[in-house]
């Protein structure tokens, strides 16, 4: 009841969120959905907390949908920290997105190791298409009461060892970036709805 009552309110704000110019679609997110990312290096099953980050959820979602993700690169990989991806393609090149979203990072979930979050800007409404994992426990990614934090949005399930995997891969500076860049691609090949978590 209480996830029914927060998706229908979170429906609500997409719809006031679309006249701000900060979203511009509203896709129903069934509770408990979760996703593969199917990687060069392996598969990584995320379940989608669409109760604590409705938002959030639905906007990945609806990137998924669209195949946004498909042949896009983890661009960054900051060893001990993150793995981030979602926006670029193995030359560097930026995909074009097409809205931004409201952060949810006061939604009571910590970037904890093996979380999902949305990557942002210095703007905390400035999330759009790029996501990242915790590969430890990133405390200082968390909301304070005088700054925005980084919104969590689901956790690893099957296949932390791959995103361990990835968080290894050699990186260094690339183009526009000074570092964090992984010598050799690691491709999203897709990111697959699977059916809801019972």
């Amino acid at each position: 009841m209480i996830a029914r009552m927060r998706k229908a309110l979170a429906i609500a704000a997409l719809g006031l969120c679309a006249g701000a110019g900060l979203t511009q679609e509203i896709l129903l997110v069934a509770d408990n959905t979760r996703v593969r990312i199917e990687t060069s290096m392996g598969d990584i099953v995320v379940d989608l907390d669409v109760s604590r980050a409705p938002m959030t959820v639905q906007n990945f979602v609806q990137y998924v949908v669209d195949g946004h993700y498909d042949g896009t690169v983890f661009h960054r990989i900051a060893a001990g920290f993150i793995i981030q991806g979602g926006g670029y393609l193995a030359d560097l090149t930026l995909k074009p997105t097409e809205r931004t979203i409201i952060n949810e990072s006061g939604n009571g979930l910590s970037n904890l190791r093996g979380t999902i979050a949305m990557a942002r800007g210095n703007e905390p409404h400035s999330s759009d298409s790029q996501f990242y994992f915790n590969l430890m426990n990133n405390n200082n990614l968390n909301p304070r009461p005088t700054r925005w934090g980084y919104a969590v949005f689901g956790k690893v399930t099957e296949g932390m060892e791959v995103v361990d995997q990835i968080g290894a891969v050699p990186s260094g500076a690339a183009g526009e970036f000074e570092r964090d860049v992984p010598i050799d691609p690691v491709i999203i090949e897709q990111i697959v709805l699977l059916e809801e978590v019972e």
